[in-house]
């Protein structure tokens, strides 16, 4: 397993990080351990939640994936072996059943999202808290252009990183990371935490596949110069750079079959750009899913790439990706393919 430096910490995480957002939903808490176990035994060192996970969200699942890693955490006693990172939500996204639904990124709303956050991890520290999404209406989850809204209220930005640096210095948190953010979002972020002494972002985590590759336009020379890598979430865009949905298949429990408020992976234009890598990759003898994983990880902006699956075979797939290297014939097929259909699914 490569292990690469998280931010401008001296924190060592692995390149593939464990994604959970399917525990407590598609997957049980037997099933969720047995994943942990063999993501752990291959050298995996890091593992991201979210107070909102499963998804999609709703009130009869809330936050039972924090409570899953908490009980991992009390049966095995091996919390000092994993970096644990995870998300305090933001406003909309659907969600009414937390905190009442009126989310901000306020002093009241970090305090008791981290402190219940705590509490269901079963752990005294969080060693990276990310703020989910953007308060403020921007540009993320979809949407590729910028509307500005004149009449936008958010919380200042300056309040925020004001109460992470409280967390940060009563211990209950080691770094903060952005998530869901955009260029000027992220600069704004490092330049506040510079100028007035408060924690600096560590990293971004925002989607970046072969179907999306949006990350690459402003936000990669960000993530590199200032040392705020990218933590890549959807890398296999929902599956559908497995292979598994081509020809219109929807395999029983398949992420797409089951819940449909994941439209943008199954539009015309993602259909066929996915068909086309899909068959780049059985052309050079490849797994689908591993090329696009490899892809993934081997950007130089790339600090890890969180791989989630709801079966072990799957899991032991991703993770095998970790060794294979991309031809630079197939790394220029796969550019010419973007090229013709650059980022069908944002």
């Amino acid at each position: 397993m490569d292990y690469r430096k998280l931010g401008r910490t001296d924190l060592d995480v692995s390149a593939l990080c464990l994604g959970t957002m399917t525990w407590g939903e598609q997957n049980t808490q037997d099933e969720a351990f047995e994943q942990i176990a063999l993501a752990k035994a291959s050298g995996i060192n890091f593992i991201d939640t979210a107070e909102m996970y499963p998804v999609p969200p709703r009130p009869e699942t809330y936050a039972a994936t924090e409570r899953i890693i908490g009980n991992w955490f009390a049966a095995n006693g091996d919390r000092d072996h994993w970096i644990l990172a995870s998300k305090v939500a933001g406003p909309g996204n659907g969600i009414s059943h937390i905190r009442d639904g009126q989310l901000k990124h306020n002093r009241q709303h970090i305090v008791a999202a981290l402190d219940e956050s705590l509490k269901r991890l079963q752990t005294d520290r969080i060693d990276l808290y990310q703020l989910h999404w953007p308060e403020r209406s921007t540009n993320f989850f979809g949407k590729l252009g910028y509307q500005h809204l004149p009449q936008d209220i958010f919380t200042p930005l300056e309040e925020t990183l004001e109460v992470l640096d409280e967390q940060v210095r009563a211990g209950k948190i080691r770094h903060v990371g952005l998530s869901n953010e955009t260029p000027w979002g992220t600069m704004k972020f490092l330049h506040l935490a510079e100028t007035r002494g408060w924690p600096r972002a560590v990293s971004i985590q925002n989607p970046y596949n072969l179907l999306n590759r949006s990350f690459e336009v402003g936000l990669a020379e960000v993530a590199i110069r200032e040392q705020c890598g990218l933590l890549a979430y959807s890398p296999l865009a929902f599956g559908m750079l497995s292979g598994k949905y081509e020809h219109g298949a929807r395999p029983e429990k398949g992420r797409l079959t089951l819940f449909s408020r994941f439209a943008r992976y199954s539009n015309p234009q993602t259909v066929a750009a996915c068909s086309r890598y899909v068959q780049l990759a059985r052309e050079h003898g490849l797994d689908p899913a591993q090329m696009a994983l490899a892809f993934v990880t081997r950007q130089p902006f790339v600090t890890s790439n969180i791989i989630g699956a709801t079966t072990l075979e799957q899991l032991r797939s991703n993770i095998d990706s970790q060794a294979l290297t991309l031809s630079d014939e197939l790394l220029a097929a796969i550019e010419a393919v973007h090229q013709e259909q650059p980022n069908p699914a944002p």
